[in-house]
């Protein structure tokens, strides 16, 4: 297995994220919830699979959508939030290019693995321009106003003080800059949320099942109940200083994307 590559020589390294030689990890003091970390370890090695099966493909359209939401371009330095595997992150060095930066940041040291042994197998050189991070969505280890545009996919609802990872996007933006959150959408539509429910029940649940791992995707429902809907999106963004705030319903509102721009 791949090691992970982390160039971190930024002075402003917080005490929980600390200067390591290339090809090494960094162990920091991860205040996120244990439980939850521990799921995303496990089901790690089979993310990227039970992605493809569940969304029938339909995950990469609108990752692709998230990314072009931040405006990312040519020379940018980015930021992938709950980073996973890696899927976003690779996208937005493609919209970056070599002369960019992307860091890919995430409290799960197996899915960072998964990340960064893609990473070696995928030939694009502009993949160079990404390291991988092990971290707390709650306390980035960067600098106010770093970063020209962050994606978050499928990581806010997880996280536990949910208010302060978005004070933390705000922080690291800068003005003028953009962040992209997408997730499952919390449906003010009763008919929506109920097939939303009904297709974890009977299809996520299921599939999840035959690779071992019901019990991890059987806390879906409840995390999308304990989700803000797109205006409380709207809502927590703009409290935590974003100039606008758009979310967006996608995919007859089974998905949802937050934009908001410092």
């Amino acid at each position: 297995m791949a090691s992970l590559q982390l160039q971190l020589s930024f002075g402003y390294l917080s005490s929980s994220c600390r200067h390591l030689p290339i090809s090494t990890f960094s162990y920091p003091s991860i205040r996120c919830a244990n439980d939850r970390q521990l799921l995303f370890n496990r089901i790690a090695p089979v993310y990227d699979n039970l992605n493809d099966l569940l969304s029938l493909g339909q995950h990469r359209i609108w990752k692709r959508m998230a990314v072009s939401w931040t405006g990312a371009k040519l020379g940018d330095c980015v930021l992938d939030l709950c980073c996973g595997s890696g899927d976003l992150a690779f996208l937005l060095s493609e919209k970056v290019g070599s002369n960019g930066k992307v860091s890919g940041l995430d409290f799960s040291k197996e899915q960072l693995l998964m990340a960064s042994s893609r990473q070696h197998l995928l030939s694009k050189a502009c993949y160079k321009n990404i390291e991988w991070i092990e971290g707390d969505a709650t306390d980035l280890p960067f600098p106010d106003c770093y970063f020209d545009a962050i994606t978050m996919g499928y990581g806010l609802r997880n996280v536990v003080d949910k208010r302060k990872a978005v004070q933390e996007m705000f922080r690291v933006l800068k003005p003028g800059s953009k962040a992209s959150v997408l997730d499952f959408n919390k449906s003010t539509q009763p008919f929506v949320a109920s097939f939303q429910e009904w297709m974890i029940d009977n299809a996520v649940v299921p599939v999840a099942t035959a690779y071992g791992l019901a019990k991890e995707y059987e806390y879906l429902k409840g995390s999308i109940r304990e989700y803000f809907t797109g205006n409380e999106l709207e809502e927590l963004a703009l409290e935590a200083g974003f100039s606008t705030a758009k979310h967006y319903e996608i995919s007859g509102g089974l998905m949802g994307n937050l934009v908001a721009t410092r």
